[in-house]
């Protein structure tokens, strides 16, 4: 009987198989729109939740009781839980495992940190360690496996930031996500694994969450726009980033894995733009000036910043050939754009009587 992944004489090539953590996030749903459109057969793990969370990939997910469909299927797991990686990496048996599991959000892991670095560090432990035991015991040495890193592990360290410049992160989030890049450097050195992490600076999209800076200020945007909210309250406006697309940084990922040897890659569009230069690009963009609305409210300062991050993405380029498609003004319009028609459907619901718009001030 052929492994899973080898190709029987005579048959038709066999369909690659992804699993991913973080499905339901923003990366893991376009990623799974972009592994379905390599005819890839995907698997995502998913935490058990009273409310549904899965609105990113509602729109591709198809009922597998509709065998021939549906080549996306969900299954319920936690990188808390090492007995349920494991399982899943044995029942699954994936060609290529992608790691995008998180408590993603920088301030929010100064508030939680035991849980943002049982997720973010040992979480990423467990699954290699499920990832090695898998190989080990069924001789499966194809499989490949990339690691979510972050632009926030360089935290302090001044740009531009490239794959041999130190790290020197400034929060818990940051601390996790080096502690899972060096794992995932120790298990590719011990073990062999076929194992790369992407060090992706800030990537958005109308699908990023509405409590990171980028989303917030583009949500307020179309609410303000529309008349449904009137301040917008926001922390350091000096703070500069590199952002980027995500939708185009999901096909880096995927490159990284079809290289014949794993490796480290920073991501990123080498711009650097400061919230304040987003805020202007946002409202300008429908006529407003942010001046007029935006306030500035100390609880959104963090006790240690992280001032300017701008990525060198030489490498990516020349050994992957990859580059970004969507530039800063046109992903701050997509955003936009989206979060205006998403407000107009809002003041329907608020004119109609079924939402309070007082709930914003």
């Amino acid at each position: 009987m052929a492994e899973p992944s080898e190709t029987p004489q005579n048959s038709e090539p066999k369909i690659k198989v992804a699993l991913i953590t973080g499905i339901t996030g923003q990366d893991g749903s376009y990623l799974t729109e972009f592994l379905l459109s390599k005819g890839y057969e995907v698997h995502g793990l998913i935490r058990r939740s009273s409310n549904f969370n899965t609105q990113r990939i509602n729109h591709i997910y198809i009922d597998p009781h509709n065998a021939n469909k549906a080549r996306m299927k969900l299954h319920y797991a936690d990188l808390t839980d090492a007995s349920s990686l494991r399982r899943w990496i044995d029942t699954i048996a994936p060609d290529e495992v992608y790691n995008l599991a998180a408590q993603s959000h920088v301030a929010v892991s100064f508030e939680i940190p035991d849980y943002t670095a049982d997720v973010v560090a040992t979480g990423t432990l467990r699954l290699l360690e499920a990832v090695r035991s898998h190989i080990a015991e069924t001789g499966r040495t194809h499989i490949k496996y990339y690691q979510a890193g972050s632009s926030e592990m360089f935290g302090s360290t001044p740009p531009p930031q490239a794959e041999d410049t130190p790290f020197h992160p400034r929060s818990p989030y940051a601390v996790a996500k080096c502690a899972a890049h060096w794992y995932t450097v120790n298990y590719r050195e011990a073990y062999g694994i076929f194992a790369c992490n992407g060090i992706l600076f800030n990537h958005e999209s109308p699908r990023r969450g509405e409590n990171f800076v980028t989303r917030k200020i583009t949500r307020a945007v179309g609410r303000i726009k529309i008349g449904l909210q009137s301040k917008l309250f926001l922390g350091n406006l000096q703070a500069s980033r590199d952002w980027g697309f995500a939708g185009d940084y999901v096909e880096a990922m995927w490159m990284m894995l079809q290289q014949e040897k794993p490796d480290d890659y920073v991501v990123a569009t080498e711009e650097s733009h400061s919230v304040e230069e987003f805020l202007e690009a946002a409202f300008g963009y429908v006529g407003l000036n942010w001046r007029d609305h935006v306030v500035i409210d100390k609880r959104y300062f963090r006790p240690s910043e992280v001032d300017n991050l701008k990525g060198d993405a030489s490498k990516a380029k020349k050994v992957l050939g990859w580059k970004p498609k969507v530039g800063f003004q046109q992903l701050v319009k997509m955003m936009v754009d989206e979060d205006v028609e998403t407000a107009k459907r809002e003041k329907v619901l608020v004119d109609a009587g079924y939402m309070d718009a007082q709930q914003q001030p």
